[in-house]
């Protein structure tokens, strides 16, 4: 440890620590454009300046190691004016397009000019005029006019990428960001650059020109589109009193996670959200003289509840299917081993996921679901399901379907649900399968209920509700908790669980790999 001052304010950190992660350790914040933790150091922006006692000149806190003994001011005379100077060079060419720039709002130079600067401009000279509307490549679009040069894109493709596509080309007053000839911008994170960039000069096509921020709902949520299950931020936008949305979902961001996913996002994970709002199930459907008509939720639970203690009592357990996903929480999937495995012996389970896509050897892995590992933990040992294999027998066929990325792995029921069964469809999306079902139960995605998983590097992530529930919807959890309690065979075990925090203390005496992870 080093014992060091900062700001009048007597402190022990870790040696080795940088100063401006020292202050940030501290509570201190000093303003920096260039410097980001995942990167070296670069100390272009001069933004982080610092005065050290006994030091001749300001020092830039991104870079200089701390000191045994070490005075730092962060806010003296002479730190001030810098900044100011510096913030005064940034925008002597920077245009003052505020108003219409996606970062508004968001933007670190306008947060600093609002700390630091307030100054009337000296420069009579016209501005610079540069490119705008560059394609640096997929969904990338460049304002040159807008780069300060901050290389934060730069060092990002070619420290974590290690494609490195772009870098600065030039000198002086005309330097500027391209990328090498033939080279353009189209890795599977891509879409980090615009979240990089401090300044709204890489602007992500995808958002641009939508909304603005602080219209912006922000909810750190999971993605679920692999196994990697990264921390993200889901931004939405419950509209206007009186004007309708054509959107509701308006981004996904990556939310810092350094044991799954650090600071980054693929591609796949980033883009692909649509589902989230598209052809949703919002009703409770039953069939009726060949037709779907809507229902409520007591009604037809209780009749499902009846049917199962009806076969349990007549020992015909065998003559129930169930086809699940790996994409269903953890908690979920307990109460699936406890309902169909312990309580209902001999029921035929199935495991039916997406058909497995292209890893990339980074975040993104070829599995489509997010809990595989979780069903592994659980201890649930499903068949692999396959058409030919599935009991002539059936009686009763429970659906948990998983829709985001369509419906087609689900075409080989095609031929089984035209048997003599009653079938019962948990989705959260409307599907071919509805038409063979006799109950319909609207469910949610993992963004819209509370839970956790386990990723494909056994790492445990719980997370809270992060959308509201669209509709009639409710979680598999909750259906599958009153089933159980209404089923009555062990009573009391449902009557302890009321949320799933109270599932997930159950696994974690259970389980020791749960353990850990308790709050």
């Amino acid at each position: 440890m080093v014992k060091i001052t900062i700001d009048g304010q007597q402190a022990e950190v870790k040696e080795g620590l940088t100063i401006l992660k020292a202050a940030e350790a501290l509570g201190i914040e000093i303003p920096h454009l260039c410097f980001h933790p995942a990167f070296s150091p670069e100390g272009s922006c001069r933004m982080c300046v610092v005065e050290i006692q006994g030091r001749p000149k300001l020092e830039l806190a991104c870079s200089t190691i701390v000191q045994e003994g070490m005075v730092i001011f962060t806010q003296s005379q002479a730190v001030v004016e810098a900044r100011r100077s510096v913030l005064e060079f940034l925008l002597a060419e920077h245009p003052l397009d505020c108003p219409l720039c996606d970062k508004a709002g968001e933007c670190k130079l306008q947060d600093y000019y609002e700390l630091y600067g307030l100054f009337d401009s000296q420069f009579k000279e016209l501005k610079e005029k540069r490119a705008k509307r560059v394609h640096l490549g997929r969904k990338l679009i460049l304002d040159r006019e807008r780069c300060i040069l901050c290389t934060r894109c730069v060092r990002f493709l070619k420290e974590v990428t290690k494609t490195g596509e772009l870098g600065v080309f030039q000198r002086g007053i005309h330097s500027e960001i391209d990328y090498f000839p033939g080279q353009p911008v189209n890795n599977n994170y891509s879409g980090n650059l615009a979240e990089l960039c401090p300044v709204g000069a890489i602007t992500d096509q995808d958002f641009r020109f939508q909304t603005r921020s602080w219209f912006l709902n922000s909810k750190p949520a999971i993605c679920p589109l692999c196994s990697r299950v990264c921390s993200v931020y889901i931004d939405y936008h419950r509209g206007f009193p009186r004007v309708e949305l054509d959107k509701y979902v308006y981004r996904i961001r990556a939310r810092e996670n350094p044991q799954i996913n650090n600071y980054w996002l693929c591609d796949f994970g980033r883009y692909t959200y649509s589902y989230l709002e598209k052809n949703r199930a919002t009703q409770v459907l039953v069939r009726e003289n060949g037709h779907l008509v809507e229902d409520d939720w007591p009604s037809q639970l209780d009749l499902l509840a009846k049917k199962l203690k009806e076969i349990y009592l007549k020992k015909r357990t065998s003559q129930v299917g169930v086809i699940f996903n790996s994409a269903l929480t953890t908690e979920e999937l307990y109460l699936i081993k406890k309902l169909f495995v312990e309580e209902l012996p001999e029921v035929n389970l199935y495991l039916l996921d997406p058909e497995e896509g292209e890893g990339d050897g980074f975040l993104l892995t070829s599995s489509r679901t997010p809990n595989l590992k979780g069903v592994e933990l659980i201890g649930l040992q499903p068949r692999r399901f396959s058409a030919a294999e599935l009991s002539q027998k059936l009686k009763l066929i429970i659906i948990f379907a998983y829709l985001p990325l369509g419906d087609n792995h689900y075409k080989e029921l095609n031929s089984v649900l035209d048997r003599e069964a009653k079938v019962i469809l948990l989705t959260a999306h409307q599907t071919w399968l509805m038409e063979k079902a006799d109950l319909v139960l609207p469910t949610l995605l993992p963004q819209e209920k509370e839970g956790s998983m386990v990723n494909v590097d056994g790492q445990v992530q719980r997370f809270e509700k992060a959308l509201p529930a669209p509709g009639q919807a409710r979680s598999e959890g909750e259906i599958l908790g009153i089933v159980g309690r209404q089923l009555g065979i062990d009573f009391s075990f449902y009557q302890e669980i009321k949320k799933p925090a109270d599932i997930f203390d159950k696994i974690s005496q259970e389980f020791s790999w749960a353990e850990v992870s308790r709050d």
